[in-house]
Order: structure tokens, then C-alpha cells, then sequence
């Protein structure tokens, strides 16, 4: 099952680019074991087009078939293993793709949210879009080495 972050915004090099890439490429080669992965991050730029023009380019970025899963403060909570469980069950589904989508400064519009398989939350507090990619791969990253019983994640 592949994995596609969908994200409003190009980021330039930045330091939570480089964390988000190197988990990427780490959850690559521990997913690959289990049948999940690689993973992607798949950018739109909306510049002024608000957050319609942004649902409306990152519906076109999610791939055929995929699990839509957004990030929302209003999202469930979930523990890494619960995380983890969760990826397991949409691969065991036969999703060919998950697609986790990330929005802009006002975050997913209403129609997006709904159309949503399920959505996560980080927590209540609301973070910048860089991070919220790179916390995002680390926790695939992590889900992936609980599936392999790897002591990255120690419970």
C-alpha cells in the first residue's frame, strides 16, 4: 500500500523537510516487509485561491482507490500502535494507496473533511505545515517498526 502526504504549500529546504524526508526514506525500507510503502509528499499551491482552490487541488493529488485520511485538530487521537493497527487494517482492506492530506493556513475545507475515510489529530494544538509533515512521517516511520517489532518504539 503506498503512502501519498498531500500537502497545501511548497516548502523550501528547511530543516523539518529534511526530518519528513529522511523518515520517509527509513519507513520506505521498514514498511517494505509488511506491504506499506514507500511514501511521498505530493505538494499544490493554491497562492490566493483559498481553501476551495486548495480542496480542489488536492482532491486531483489523491491517487484512485486510496484511503482519504485528513489532519484535523477535530481528528481521533491515536496512540502509535493504535496508528499502526490502523495502516495495517486499510493494507489488509486492500487499499492500494492511503492518501493523508495536510491543508492550508485555514486548514481542510468542510467538504473535504467529510469526504474523508478518517481523520487524525496531532492534538488540539494546531502546528506549522512543515512540522505537521515531518511529525507525520516520523509516526509512519514509528508505525512501521511496531509492525516489525523493531525497539524503535519501546511501549
Amino acid at each position: 500500500m503506498k503512502i501519498v502526504i498531500c500537502a497545501v504549500g511548497r516548502l523550501r529546504s528547511c530543516p523539518e523537510t529534511d526530518i519528513a524526508e529522511d523518515y520517509l526514506n527509513k519507513f520506505g525500507g521498514a514498511g517494505k516487509t509488511r506491504g506499506i510503502g514507500p511514501a511521498s509528499i505530493s505538494e499544490v499551491d493554491a497562492r490566493n485561491g483559498g481553501s476551495e482552490e486548495e480542496a480542489r487541488l488536492l482532491v486531483r493529488k489523491i491517487p484512485k482507490g486510496a484511503v482519504r485520511c485528513a489532519l484535523d485538530e477535530r481528528g481521533a487521537n491515536l496512540s502509535s500502535p493504535e496508528f499502526a493497527d490502523l495502516l495495517m487494517k486499510w493494507r489488509l482492506e486492500g487499499r492500494p494507496s492511503a492518501a493523508f492530506l495536510i491543508g492550508g493556513a485555514d486548514g481542510l475545507v468542510k467538504r473535504l473533511l467529510d469526504e474523508s475515510d478518517f481523520a487524525i489529530s496531532f492534538g488540539r494544538m494546531v502546528f506549522p505545515h512543515a512540522l505537521a509533515r515531518a511529525m507525520l512521517a516520523e509516526q509512519l516511520y514509528r508505525a512501521a517498526t511496531i509492525l516489525n517489532g523493531s525497539p524503535y518504539h519501546r511501549y
